[in-house]
């Protein structure tokens, strides 16, 4: 087996979108500063500055929570189309060093290094060359992770932040892991974080000293997985470039377990939507739609269904999700669920022809809906069952 050298990098720029508006807005630097998708009460964050942060605010909660815990913040609306620039310069630095870069997000990607050390130097002079060129060129902060994989390398910027740098040599994987607080690790989440910490198990150490067969007795197949990233395993390449779409997907994690089967169902029609939006902007249709839905703890299960004619409409989707799902719950006693999502695979060109009786409505409707999104972002435009009321 060849020796593994530590070529990977994680780029991340530092809390992208208020780091964006403290360029023009100098005056807030300092203060907590929020940045959220909608300033009413169901408006969720997207960012949140390290200051407010400091009182509990992090990204994916609600605005009204992010109030309580920090009363003195500022909040701002997100603006998509000034971060938009910013997240195009970014990437344009990154493929100067490497053809080999794989996004991860607007503000965040992995790079393999192995291929430009000739021409830049070793992996942590090309970090420092990169954070150097976002700080000159965009105005902002970068932290950067290098080790031999993806998993370790996303840890490693974590570690770094705010404007860091962490450098993992090949070999000090499981050692640079072992101290580190079990909701560091990828996959893991607050319920399974929860249900780990019942087991006696609080660091990412404690779950590579678990066996293997402990883990997979109470997680099943997901738990040689856990094991195995806390050993810092994971053989996943860096792909270059987004690559043609093999599928399309979303997927919602509850904060809390989704008992409503109403609202799962309308979550699945907001999926839906997203990737219909996805495979029109990929100019694809797929035949095959799968759901993915998550019990607590961590039991996952998947159902597909192949159609005759290639689906692209957001409707078509939700019909054949939904007659999935609706069978998928009831096989499992209608529990509450964990995670829900839907996806789309075995791709081809779109070609679709009219039915007989049918107009470009719906597809009008639904590039209507795209753009919005495209604008405002994700949570512009929710079907109101998609929306639990605030207790």
């Amino acid at each position: 087996m060849s020796e593994r050298r530590a070529t990977v990098l994680h780029v991340d720029l530092d809390a992208f979108f208020v780091s964006m508006e403290l360029l023009r807005r100098p005056e807030l630097r300092g203060l907590p500063v929020v940045v959220a998708g909608g300033l009413g009460n169901r408006g969720v964050v997207s960012t949140a500055s390290y200051e407010a942060r400091r009182f509990g605010v992090r990204s994916a909660i609600p605005v009204s929570q992010a109030r309580r815990l920090c009363p003195a913040a500022i909040f701002l609306e997100t603006d998509f189309a000034y971060y938009s620039l910013a997240s195009k310069a970014f990437h344009a630095i990154l493929r100067d060093f490497t053809p080999v870069v794989e996004p991860a997000g607007a503000d965040e990607a992995y790079l393999d290094v192995a291929g430009s050390e000739a021409l830049f130097g070793s992996p942590e002079t090309i970090a420092q060359a990169i954070r150097r060129r976002v700080r000159a060129e965009i105005g902002i902060n970068a932290s950067v992770g290098v080790s031999i994989n993806k998993l370790v390398s996303k840890v490693a910027s974590d570690a770094g932040k705010p404007d860091g740098l962490v450098v993992v040599p090949a070999g000090a994987e499981a050692a640079f892991l072992a101290p580190r607080p079990i909701r560091d690790l990828p996959m893991v989440g607050k319920k399974t974080a929860d249900v780990l910490s019942g087991l006696g198990i609080h660091t990412i150490g404690d779950i590579a000293r678990t066996p293997e067969s402990a883990l997979v007795a109470r997680f099943g197949s997901h738990g040689a997985e856990l094991r195995a990233r806390a050993l810092g395993i994971f053989d996943a390449p860096v792909l270059a470039g987004r690559g043609e779409a093999k599928s399309i997907s979303r997927e919602t994690t509850f904060d809390v377990d989704e008992p409503d089967g109403d609202r799962l169902r309308a979550v699945l029609r907001g999926q839906a939507e997203r990737v219909a939006t996805d495979l029109a902007r990929h100019g694809k249709a797929g035949r095959t739609v799968t759901l993915k839905l998550r019990f607590p703890p961590f039991e996952t299960i998947s159902r597909s269904v192949t159609t005759g004619v290639a689906v692209e409409l957001a409707g078509d989707l939700h019909a054949a999700a939904v007659t999935l799902f609706d069978r998928a719950w009831a096989e499992h006693d209608r529990r509450p669920v964990r995670l829900l999502g839907v996806g789309v695979s075995n791709l081809q060109e779109r070609a679709r022809q009219l039915r007989l009786g049918e107009t470009l409505e719906a597809d009008r409707l639904q590039d209507a809906v795209a753009e919005l999104r495209d604008r405002f972002g994700d949570a512009a435009v929710r079907r109101g069952a998609e929306i639990r009321p605030q207790e």
